[in-house]
């Protein structure tokens, strides 16, 4: 077992207070907004033997089989294939989808062979893997996720009666789901920017007009937003925070197509490649495959590349799927969250309270265990043991025996999180 020693990521969007509260630290005013546990070279963790803190990805590198285990290395080769982070959402992220393995490879190869840096700001392809990734909640999270069915569209432009959206509704009830899905899509990317701009503004205003009457209960006055479900109208605010927060990028629109979703503690989203969504708040676990691929939409200064993203969206609708963790048989209490993935496998542990206090954990596979609740301690076979506060981990390498994992206080709930792969 190794603590590990993980960095934290500055990126604009992230909370300035939901990684230090958690981490029982003071907030510094500045944003933080990823909590990285891994083996990226972006931001690789590093841990301590005896002879100073070393990156985890370097250790990999000089022993692949031993920290990773055999199986791991002929699966997916000699790296640790996810990442697991904390991301800590105070505003929207960027609007995206990630390629899937082929079309991952394709790109990467096509970008290097044209002799595109690595860290251009054009560079679409920053490796050759897919990015298939699952978060899973700490408190209320907030997101778009897919796209809604047309017809659902349809009607929330409707009610918001904004000149430019007419003729979007108009294609998204008559046209077939896929056709009219990019139609939009790209009518909204490729728009003017004058034109965008005054759209996003009367958007907004609309979305907060909208919110107001149903607040208020007014929604009966206003036949076309009574259409609505009852879900979608308490979302009309998120949607005009969206507009407030980019007044002038076309995501601010394309967000308008997707499926909105609020995730509870303990529930989760899978999301595979094509998809496109955006986080817009809250804190949450979240495990992606050991990839940097992302194609943006909007709602973002960065690059965004059209033709690029039109090529790896799934241009049709689907409802988002939360997941709840499910009993895993045979095992010492472990609730897994099922994902059509091999690269990462997230599970979790409850303890303390009115739960066992210890349970064991399979040792055979590389593995990331996380506290996000109260106060675990690990044990392993020679009776070594680490403790481990909110928001501390430990990498544990491939082929030990099970461990113990308690809770420090019997009383006291405590939650761990299993990351490890699927061979």
């Amino acid at each position: 077992m190794d603590r590990l020693i993980n960095i934290i990521r500055p990126y604009p969007w992230g909370s300035r207070t939901a990684l230090p509260e958690l981490l029982g630290t003071a907030p510094t005013g500045e944003p933080r907004a990823e909590l990285w546990m891994g083996a990226h070279p972006g931001a690789p963790s590093a841990v301590d033997r005896g002879d100073g803190p070393q990156s985890l990805n370097v250790l990999i590198d000089a022993d692949p089989e031993g920290e990773l285990g055999d199986a791991t290395v002929r699966r997916f080769g000699p790296t640790l294939p996810f990442l697991l982070k904390i991301l800590a959402a105070g505003e929207p992220l960027s609007l995206q989808v990630h390629p899937d393995l082929a079309r991952a490879r394709a790109g990467f190869a096509d970008e290097e062979a044209r002799g595109i840096p690595l860290d251009a700001p054009d560079r679409n392809y920053k490796d050759a893997n897919h990015k298939p990734e699952l978060i899973c909640a700490l408190d209320e999270f907030i997101g778009l996720c897919g796209f809604r069915a047309p017809v659902g569209t349809a009607l929330l432009l409707d009610a918001l009666a904004v000149p430019f959206l007419v003729p979007l509704a108009a294609t998204l009830r008559e046209k077939p789901e896929q056709d009219a899905l990019r139609e939009v899509l790209t009518t909204v990317l490729t728009a003017d920017p004058d034109t965008v701009a005054v759209a996003v503004r009367q958007t907004g205003e609309a979305l907060e007009r909208a919110a107001k009457s149903v607040e208020a209960g007014d929604t009966g006055d206003d036949p076309a937003l009574s259409l609505l479900p009852a879900s979608l109208q308490s979302f009309l605010g998120c949607y005009a925070e969206v507009c407030r927060a980019y007044p002038e990028d076309p995501g601010a629109i394309a967000a308008l197509l997707l499926n909105d979703v609020r995730l509870q503690p303990g529930e989760a989203l899978y999301l595979g490649a094509g998809v496109p969504h955006a986080y817009l708040s809250g804190l949450g676990v979240e495990i992606l495959a050991n990839s940097d691929n992302v194609l943006r939409c909007g709602l973002t200064p960065k690059h965004v590349d059209i033709p690029e993203l039109l090529r790896v969206v799934e241009f049709s609708s689907r409802e988002p799927g939360v997941l709840r963790p499910a009993p895993v048989p045979d095992s010492d209490g472990e609730e897994l969250y099922p994902a059509p993935i091999d690269e990462f496998r997230l599970s979790r542990f409850t303890l303390g309270g009115t739960a066992p206090q210890s349970r064991s954990v399979p040792g055979a596979a590389p593995q990331i265990l996380l506290c996000t609740e109260g106060t675990a301690v690990l044990t392993d076979a020679d009776g070594s043991s680490i403790t481990l506060q909110r928001g501390e981990s430990s990498f544990v390498p491939a082929g030990g025996p099970a461990l113990r994992v308690g809770s420090a206080d019997a009383g006291t709930r405590t939650a761990v999180f299993r990351a490890t792969v699927s061979v």
